[in-house]
């Protein structure tokens, strides 16, 4: 029957020149695992809560089998396709009767498509009116109800097919017009969301409810005539008062989920080979990998993947409005980062004042000198480690040059020998050069490559690195994230926002698999606590004291004052804060009011 039927579709089909033989589709091999369903994607805080939708073109939450209620089957079954259960793919008397109506219009006005044709379309996403896509969509029907069952086929058609607004399947649509989930509808709701998709324009709830509404009413007509419902229930449910309650999509906390669009495509590239690849190809070859590697994140991002993060909304939140609150008054822009130091995760990211989703985020973007907050990771962790030196141990804070390089002290004075720990507490900065040259560059600088900092390279290995000066900067998120060293211990373990990467059923795909690495000695660790502590305490962060069980950091001023650090820690967290403009300028005027502490010590004091 099926070969007659196509048979007769070609000899009398006017688009002869658009139909593909019949003999050659059946020797192509039509494959069914390439057929899948665009969903949306998702990102999750640590509590497991939705906090950013991901979407492609379309919308889509899918439904087990299970969870779809044999209710709403019926309704499809009925309105759409009667004989389901009965056909393979194709109603034969239907098609007939459509092909005829169609020849004489000399029009293809008619499809007589089944819940398994329209599967496919789905699938095939191709809606063009012509006999080509009938005979294609036929054919991938057949190759459907061949290879799976009836309700595999039922339960994809729900998910699958278009309910207007950019909604696909009946969990998304449930979602938008309703704001709830398929399982808590009531069955009016339920009749009214399947009134849809029988041509979505036209029932578009939004712009033409009342006619929805209609259709709605038909339906349960037919079902109380098909001793579906009964007629005292039907009565009912056209009673019963429908209004819509749209849902908007679900973005927060935009500073973090545009950082974990970045990381997970940092994620991919790492498990998937790009960044071996990435290492030593050209610069020509590095733009074809950087594509494929941008379509590799567009495919993953339409399976309908959960992205578990670490983020916690009420560290974010609070991060957010003290850097909101304190910098509101001042021409100026600022970051902050936390990070779980003990899990390695980044709790909250504070990207600029006012941030709006992919702007420009300063809190991995913005790479800016690190002035002194630099000291503890270059100079004096590696000058204790290499010398094994106490903090009282005494240094040079007089006057130093070096050829033609000679820097000052913060105040211009000079101050003989000092402890280690006075010339950190107070940042001195000629102890600090000394310090470097003692130890040598490059020494130093080896104590910097665990931390991976993206541009720091050898064009920076000279003196006045000691003192911040690098020729691109480091962002707040690489200094805070090195921080953490000093809260375990000197291991250094990169902190992630992303936990794992799921599929649409649950199962875990990827996860980041960081090494933790020792960076100096444990005696060297606590020496440097001990100093971070004092700072806080007595020295250049004072203002950001508060009576804590450990509370440690340093500050950090650039040249011209146009970058203002503090970066430290507490016994669980560590805390970066950096405030300066894009366009470095002077911020002179407002030192005094030391922002960058008030945000820092708001941030940890909870």
């Amino acid at each position: 029957m099926f070969c007659l039927f196509i048979c007769m579709i070609i000899a009398v089909a006017k688009e002869k020149k658009q139909l593909v033989s019949f003999h050659a589709y059946l020797e192509k091999k039509i494959s069914m695992s390439n057929l899948q369903l665009e969903e949306t994607s998702y990102i999750k805080d640590k509590n497991n809560q939705i906090i950013s939708e991901i979407q492609t073109s379309i919308h889509r939450k899918s439904l087990t089998e299970e969870k779809i209620p044999n209710f709403i089957k019926q309704v499809f079954i009925l309105s759409e396709d009667q004989h389901f259960y009965e056909h393979k793919g194709f109603d034969v008397p239907s098609m007939g009767r459509a092909l005829f109506a169609n020849i004489e219009s000399q029009s293809i006005e008619q499809g007589a498509s089944t819940i398994t044709q329209q599967l496919a379309r789905n699938y095939l996403k191709s809606y063009n009116k012509t006999y080509n896509r009938k005979l294609q969509e036929l054919f991938y029907a057949y190759e459907l109800e061949r290879k799976r069952t009836k309700e595999e086929i039922l339960t994809d058609y729900v998910n699958a097919i278009y309910f207007a607004n950019g909604m696909y399947g009946l969990e998304a649509a449930a979602e938008f017009y309703f704001d709830d989930s398929v399982a808590k509808l009531t069955k009016a709701q339920l009749i009214f969301l399947a009134s849809i998709p029988n041509n979505p324009t036209v029932y578009n709830p939004i712009h033409h409810f009342k006619q929805t509404k209609k259709r709605q009413e038909r339906l349960i007509d037919l079902l109380a005539a098909n001793n579906i419902i009964s007629k005292k229930e039907s009565i009912q449910l056209k009673k019963e008062k429908l209004s819509l309650t749209l849902k908007t999509e679900t973005d927060l906390y935009p500073d973090y989920t545009t950082y974990v669009e970045e990381e997970l495509k940092q994620l991919i590239a790492e498990n998937y080979g790009y960044t071996k690849k990435l290492q030593n190809a050209s610069d020509k070859e590095k733009e074809i990998i950087e594509k494929q590697l941008q379509q590799e994140v567009a495919d993953l991002y339409k399976k309908g993947i959960t992205i578990q993060t670490a983020l916690l909304p009420s560290i974010q939140q609070k991060a957010v409005a003290a850097l909101n609150k304190t910098l509101a008054p001042y021409e100026t822009e600022g970051a902050a980062v936390v990070i779980d130091q003990h899990t390695h995760q980044i709790l909250a990211l504070v990207a600029g004042k006012n941030y709006k989703k992919h702007d420009f985020n300063r809190s991995y973007q913005a790479y800016r000198q690190p002035g002194s907050a630099i000291k503890p990771l270059l100079v004096y962790a590696p000058y204790l480690e290499e010398t094994k030196k106490g903090i009282y141990s005494q240094v040079n804070a007089g006057a130093y040059c070096s050829g033609s390089y000679c820097p000052k002290n913060y105040s211009g004075k000079n101050y003989g020998m000092v402890t280690i720990e006075n010339a950190f507490i107070h940042s001195y900065n000629t102890p600090a050069v000394r310090i470097l040259d003692t130890i040598g560059i490059e020494k130093a600088f080896t104590y910097l490559q665990p931390f991976q900092f993206q541009h720091v390279s050898e064009n920076d290995y000279h003196l006045s690195a000691a003192v911040g000066g690098f020729s691109s900067g480091i962002t707040p998120l690489e200094l805070t994230d090195a921080y953490t060293t000093f809260g375990n211990d000197g291991t250094y373990k990169k902190a992630r926002a992303i936990l794992s990467v799921k599929d649409a059923n649950g199962k875990e795909i990827m996860k980041w698999k960081d090494k933790s690495i020792s960076v100096w000695s444990e005696q060297t660790n606590e020496k440097m606590r001990q100093l971070l502590k004092h700072t806080v305490t007595s020295g250049t962060a004072k203002k950001a004291y508060f009576p804590s069980t450990y509370l440690g950091g340093k500050t950090g001023t650039t040249n011209n004052y146009k970058d203002y650090w503090i970066v430290g820690l507490s016994n669980t967290q560590t805390v970066g804060v950096w405030v300066g403009r894009d366009q470095p300028s002077s911020l002179e005027a407002i030192e005094s009011q030391s922002p960058h502490l008030h945000i820092w010590k708001q941030i940890m004091k909870r």
